[in-house]
């Protein structure tokens, strides 16, 4: 018998979808979160990515994990190779959410995490997500309350994904054994200009949503002012410099690969979200 699922980030915006998907296909979920409060369907466990004391009892029982950081962390090798680790000594299949376009650079953080996983001598699947279409009702959402959305992205187009894409592919990776050893770029159908992206949620919400180019030290400011950690606000500043690269507008068929459904559209996802990005 399967042991258990154990997903990181359980109370998240892909974490949410995803253990709905696998309590519907009947597998049996650890739900990890700093609370360690069940979600509907699954087994709570507390779960703290500084505190190593916590993986143990996460770990327990499992032979798959979603293996993720949540936003607002910089210190992505710190926290995630002991996490790596602790999975490939159980040899623990590891499910990894990494980043649209690391593969480019072996000195980025998070492509230090996939290279530790692929040596690890554990199963393993990587998804690398492009830029999530829901960052609009988080990061943005200040923005689209006042009618415009300030990022750095120049004139750049990102091929947006719908977490819940992210989600029904993830469910699919920890359910079957076909696709172990690869790596997977997740996007969206279609690449959008933050403009484009301006003039969607704006038919989707009803009132005028303008996009303004700013600079990297404006934004900064911006998100400063709004409370988010100087270090972290840095840190966004500098993964728009691909967007505007043009690195972030390559589209893949992956999300239909893994799941047999086609990804969902930028007018899709503002179109279902638009109660909350209205609020």
């Amino acid at each position: 018998m399967a042991g258990k699922i154990l997903v990181l980030g359980a109370t998240g915006n892909v974490g949410t979808p995803l253990i709905k998907a696998l309590v519907a296909k009947g597998e049996t979920v650890k739900a990890a979160s700093r609370s360690g409060k069940a979600v509907a369907g699954t087994e709570g466990v507390a779960f703290d990515y500084a505190d190593k004391a916590t993986f143990g009892p996460a770990f327990e029982g499992v032979d798959r994990a979603y293996v993720m950081l949540p936003a607002g962390y910089v210190n992505i090798t710190e926290l995630l190779l002991p996490v790596i680790e602790a999975a490939a000594a159980r040899k623990v299949k590891v499910v990894f959410q990494s980043v649209f376009g690391v593969d480019a650079d072996d000195s980025i953080p998070y492509r230090q995490v996939e290279i530790a996983l692929e040596k690890s001598g554990t199963p393993y699947v990587i998804l690398r997500p492009n830029w999530f279409a829901d960052n609009f009702q988080t990061y943005w959402k200040a923005g689209i309350d006042h009618g415009a959305i300030a990022v750095p992205a120049g004139e750049g187009k990102s091929s947006f994904v719908d977490t819940r894409d992210i989600a029904a592919s993830a469910a699919a990776l920890l359910t079957t054994t076909q696709f172990d050893g690869k790596a997977f770029n997740l996007t969206g159908p279609e690449a959008y200009s933050y403009g484009e992206a301006a003039r969607i949620l704006s038919e989707a919400i009803g009132k005028p949503v303008a996009y303004e180019a700013v600079d990297d030290a404006t934004f900064v400011g911006i998100l400063t002012s709004a409370g988010v950690p100087a270090d972290y606000a840095n840190f966004l500043a500098a993964i728009f410099y691909p967007v505007r690269q043009g690195w972030t507008a390559a589209v893949s068929d992956a999300v239909e690969v893994l799941t047999g459904q086609a990804p969902r559209s930028l007018v899709t996802y503002a179109r279902d979200n638009a109660a909350a990005l209205k609020a």
